[in-house]
């Protein structure tokens, strides 16, 4: 940032740029058109170069207006960070924890109660929440953490480390005919109307069993979505269709409800914990981390 350039005539700027009309952000950010006007201009005068094109009615971004746009919001949200976690310091330690309860099971417990021993004044927040509410969480910066399947490296500013590999198989009815089998073939699964995660909030679960079964040549038979692990072992239990879960979800069946293993199963899951790649060195994170792989080494 330029020397004379302040954070205040970012964000004064930025409500400029989003509302088109020097007029309505002023008062969306509680200033006199003049007073912002001056501002604007004032800030033109630091960079050596006009940000804006003034029409009758409205502006439009010239284009090192436009490039300075997408820097002022990186800048200012990360300012916004800095805050957020200067005030959590003073407040004590504060962890936020999005997960899949049918993949954290048995290891999200154990690292929160040894991360606690460590930190007794730590605050945990504990969050249920689909793989695409996580995901948002980790880039909004609203979760610390997420423990979910493993997302594509691709996805900028995210780390993912991997805890558990988690095998699919495929869970019926007690009474369902494939309940007597040892073994339950991709074909057989095709025949069989399936309940299923919801596409919108688990597109990765969708992603798998399609490519699983495409590569077969056969195609899903869906009889239902659900928007949980209860809900769809729920269906299953009721007769509803079959579901291709994984056996880390072993712990929340039904009594009714048998898995049955797949004779050719997709590759295993990876189940893995998220965050942002810098906060990587941040103690009580890494504290954390540290206690969610030893709890998922104990369960393998």
């Amino acid at each position: 940032m330029l020397p004379g350039m302040e954070l205040r005539q970012l964000r004064y700027f930025v409500a400029v740029a989003e509302e088109q009309n020097i007029s309505r952000a002023a008062r969306k950010i509680f200033l006199t058109q003049p007073a912002l006007s001056r501002q604007i201009k004032a800030l033109e005068e630091e960079i050596g170069q006009c940000l804006l094109e003034r029409q009758a009615h409205s502006i439009k971004l010239t284009p090192v207006g436009e490039a300075l746009l997408g820097e002022a919001r990186e800048l200012l949200q990360h300012a916004e960070q800095m805050l957020e976690r200067v005030r959590v310091a003073g407040r004590g330690v504060r962890l936020r924890v999005g997960y899949a309860p049918s993949l954290a099971t048995g290891m999200l417990s154990v690292a929160v109660e040894n991360f606690t021993q460590a930190h007794p004044n730590a605050h945990v927040q504990l969050f249920d929440l689909s793989t695409k509410e996580m995901l948002a969480g980790l880039e909004t910066d609203k979760l610390d953490v997420a423990i979910g399947v493993r997302l594509p490296p691709a996805v900028p500013g995210l780390n993912w480390t991997p805890l558990v590999r988690a095998p699919w198989q495929l869970a019926v009815n007690r009474n369902h005919p494939l309940a007597r089998r040892t073994q339950v073939t991709p074909a057989q699964v095709a025949r069989e109307p399936l309940v299923v995660f919801c596409q919108k909030d688990y597109p990765d679960y969708w992603d798998i069993i399609t490519r699983w079964l495409g590569g077969h040549r056969l195609q899903l038979r869906i009889a239902g979505e659900y928007d949980g692990v209860d809900s769809l072992m729920a269906a299953v239990e009721s007769g509803l269709g079959a579901a291709l879960i994984t056996a880390r979800t072993s712990h929340r069946l039904p009594k009714r409800v048998r898995l049955k293993k797949l004779s050719t199963p997709p590759e295993p899951l990876c189940v893995a914990v998220g965050y942002r790649a810098n906060r990587s060195d941040e103690n009580p994170l890494a504290v954390f981390m540290e206690e969610l792989r030893k709890a998922a080494a104990a369960i393998t």
